[in-house]
């Protein structure tokens, strides 16, 4: 990870610095820590501006924001960058299981060379006459299920320990790598962050 200041009419202070440094590394959570970062402070007629640029693998995400102080402009820019490397991450995340999801399914459907164990594949053909007749492939698996015990196991990481927003627990539940993520809103409902096999995040209140 490496990170690039410009600084416009504007001194980088080591607050400042410290300041994106910690964004960034809350940042490598979500992105991992292969990105470049390019963070621009100017100051123009007695208002701060701050714009983050963060560039991984071909795309890039950019925050900017201005006011009175540096401080504020430089958290709601990188705010925005957060919000951005989310959603980035979780439609990343649904492209790679659609992926896996068509694999699966050629291989299904007899397009792969691989099989189960012991299973047979035959191709007949069928049709009411030659000259209208399709391939078909026919799959016999085993005649034996194996069945297995259900295995439970204790997950702190899917519960946050204090109260937080939605927009929050989206952003923590990336953090842990959740599908499945349990907190208490600022009112005290306990909510139920889902992730869909579409990559898409489902909020499920639970009755009080």
């Amino acid at each position: 990870m490496s990170v690039e200041f410009t600084g416009r009419q504007y001194e980088i202070t080591p607050t400042v610095r410290k300041q994106v440094e910690s964004g960034l590394d809350k940042l490598a959570r979500i992105l991992g820590r292969n990105f470049d970062t390019h963070v621009i402070l100017a100051t123009e007629k007695k208002r701060c501006k701050a714009e983050i640029t963060v560039k991984v693998r071909d795309h890039a995400m950019v925050g900017a924001s201005e006011a009175s102080e540096m401080g504020q402009a430089v958290g709601e820019a990188m705010d925005k960058v957060d919000r951005q490397a989310v959603r980035w991450k979780t439609r990343s995340r649904a492209k790679k299981r659609s992926a896996r999801s068509k694999a699966e399914q050629e291989k299904w459907n007899g397009g792969t060379k691989s099989k189960p164990a012991g299973a047979q594949q035959a191709r007949i053909v069928v049709g009411p006459d030659k000259a209208h007749s399709v391939n078909v492939v026919v799959h016999a698996f085993p005649g034996t299920v194996l069945v297995r015990d259900a295995y439970v196991a204790q997950s702190k990481d899917s519960v946050a320990m204090r109260p937080m927003t939605v927009e929050e627990a989206v952003k923590e539940a990336e953090f842990r790598n959740r599908d499945v993520f349990v907190f208490r809103d600022r009112e005290g409902k306990v909510i139920v962050l889902h992730r869909k096999k579409d990559g898409k995040m489902e909020l499920i209140e639970a009755p009080v």
